[in-house]
């Protein structure tokens, strides 16, 4: 069977009980009704119920209870907070507002500033439409990178010539005869790639996929297989035009919450881990890293707000261990990542999300399946990887994220929701709206979902903006510019929502009310928050490239006051 998407256990959930503060650990607060509260390592162990898609075969792997059920999460205590936002002088801004259309879209909407957007293009089905067709849509959709569980000479055959760059996949089945034979690694790779370069643009081969949960027991060959492909692509003087690396699940880490904790499992870190990072530095190549937010919200919506993990506006949550704050479970997971390269050594090695998505559909018990969550988390996502800003821990490192998946395929087996993670119908009509293009994100609004689907929490406290705060007593919320974001990207901004977005920038004007304190984070919160405003606080409309963030204390900078409403 054609390989072709997550096929899902259950999550094992560690839970353990905590004495500190549950507001300062948890990735939202919890609902006041709580009790006692507990603390939940969501970015790892509930993770587990997509970890088993390694194979993409129609078995269902065996939960992995044995590899989690003893793993306690750290907590640790020192707080702050920071985010990726900064702005430049405000008589530049207001200087600029004849091309602030230019700005917005060189700046908040274009690739060049942002990452890349491809798509995982699974076969698990028997109604699809012809190779030859899903290029066709490809190309109308304006996705320019597209990744496959195999080498079906039909698919390569039909993006030759396509422009389209390819992610081919060899299985984990021949990890054993690709490690032990360098023939047969030489063989795959003239078969399957040189047979079709350049015409077909072969950027990466994944070599095999979370194999450190195969039950085959395939980890050991995993990085000389590697090696072996990458030396076959040496002879063919390819090793510079197409990476080699392995998608890894979040299970391969050992913690993960708070996302500086991050580490890998000690039993991969010596025997795996090292020698393939080691690898992949001297190759030039990344970590590929198949990230799931769904499945952490799934096993525990009582206590993970879903605007946090649909990108909408939520008070966020400090990591206590590096003090800095998150408003989204995606970054928060990547982050983990990222801290698990750092304990290792290893932070100049890039990381490429592999595997990413939301179930438009989904069983009774599965929380959060819907058409309008799938939306809003893929709506969302796109518009944070297009526009740029990178992560909390890593804000300038732009990531290219491939989206699951490309069609709903009918003969997946599992749950309901694994036959509805595509992006369209097998007739290739959308299954929902979502921008995939720059150009697309300029008519997107995300539109939060009405009636029950948000959970009633105690807000996190607000930022503290320069100037101080005071407490909101009315229930309000504001848009700030986040004082620690590019300071290009704050500019631009700064000029488009004094420009074609609208805002009021009458009274941060020379000599105006709202002039002093004259920086570029004082003037752009006003600007952002005018425009927020006027909006009418929808979701989405506090983003700004990932350069703002919304507070429920009203921010105060010298003697402004900033609006809650026109």
């Amino acid at each position: 069977m054609m390989d072709g998407g997550p096929i899902i256990t259950r999550p094992f959930v560690t839970v353990t009980n905590i004495e500190r503060d549950p507001l300062t650990l948890l990735p939202f607060p919890p609902p006041p009704r709580f009790p006692q509260f507990f603390f939940i390592d969501i970015l790892t162990n509930t993770i587990l119920s997509h970890v088993t898609h390694l194979h993409r075969r129609n078995t269902l792997s065996a939960p992995l209870h044995k590899q989690t059920s003893s793993k306690t999460p750290k907590t640790n205590t020192t707080q702050k907070q920071t985010f990726s936002l900064c702005f430049s002088s405000q008589k530049q801004r207001m200087q600029r507002l004849t091309v602030s259309t230019v700005l917005l879209s060189l700046t908040l909407l274009t690739l060049a500033d942002g990452g890349s957007i491809g798509v995982n293009y699974g076969r698990i089905a028997n109604n699809l439409p012809s190779a030859v067709k899903v290029v066709q849509l490809l190309k109308s959709q304006g996705l320019n990178r597209v990744k496959v569980y195999d080498t079906d000479p039909a698919v390569l055959r039909a993006l030759s010539g396509s422009g389209i760059k390819v992610t081919v996949d060899l299985p984990n089945m021949q990890l054993f005869a690709a490690a032990k034979a360098p023939s047969f690694a030489s063989s795959w790779v003239e078969r399957n790639v040189v047979a079709y370069y350049p015409h077909t643009q072969i950027e990466a081969i994944a070599v095999g996929n979370e194999v450190f949960v195969d039950t085959h027991n395939t980890t050991k060959f995993l990085v000389p297989a590697m090696k072996n492909i990458h030396q076959a692509l040496v002879k063919h003087n390819l090793d510079s035009d197409i990476k080699v690396s392995s998608p890894i699940a979040l299970s391969a880490l050992a913690n993960s919450y708070p996302s500086s904790s991050g580490s890998f499992r000690p039993d991969l870190v010596e025997p795996v881990f090292k020698p393939m990072l080691d690898f992949l530095r001297e190759s030039g190549s990344y970590l590929m890293v198949n990230v799931y937010p769904f499945f952490a919200y799934e096993s525990n919506a009582d206590v993970i707000s879903l605007d946090y993990a649909l990108f909408r506006d939520n008070p966020g949550v400090t990591d206590p261990g590096n003090g800095l704050r998150y408003y989204n479970l995606f970054d928060a997971q990547i982050d983990a990542v990222f801290s698990a390269l750092s304990a290792l050594k290893y932070d100049d090695v890039k990381i490429v999300v592999t595997e990413t998505g939301w179930p438009s559909k989904g069983d009774s018990n599965e929380v959060g399946a819907s058409v309008e969550n799938a939306a809003a988390f893929n709506g969302n996502l796109v518009r944070k990887i297009l526009t740029g800003g990178g992560t909390p821990l890593r804000p300038k490192a732009d990531l290219t994220v491939y989206l699951f998946a490309l069609f709903n395929e009918n003969q997946k087996p599992g749950p309901t929701s694994e036959r509805n993670f595509g992006l369209f119908y097998p007739d290739e009509k959308r299954v929902y709206n979502v921008p995939l293009t720059a150009e697309e994100l300029k008519d997107y609004h995300d539109s939060p979902v009405k009636g029950g689907s948000h959970k009633q929490t105690t807000p996190a406290p607000a930022p503290n903006v320069s100037g101080g705060v005071s407490k909101s007593t009315t229930g309000n919320t504001w848009c700030v510019a986040n004082p620690d974001a590019d300071k290009g990207k704050l500019q631009a901004a700064l000029d488009f929502a004094c420009g074609e977005g609208g805002a009021d920038c009458a009274p941060i004007q020379h000599g105006a009310t709202c002039y002093d304190p004259n920086t570029i984070v004082a003037h752009a919160s006003f600007a952002f928050n005018s425009y927020y405003q006027k909006q009418a606080r929808k979701g989405g409309s506090c983003y700004f490239g990932g350069t703002s963030y919304v507070v429920t204390q009203e921010p105060r900078y010298g003697n402004c006051e900033f609006p809650t409403g026109y």
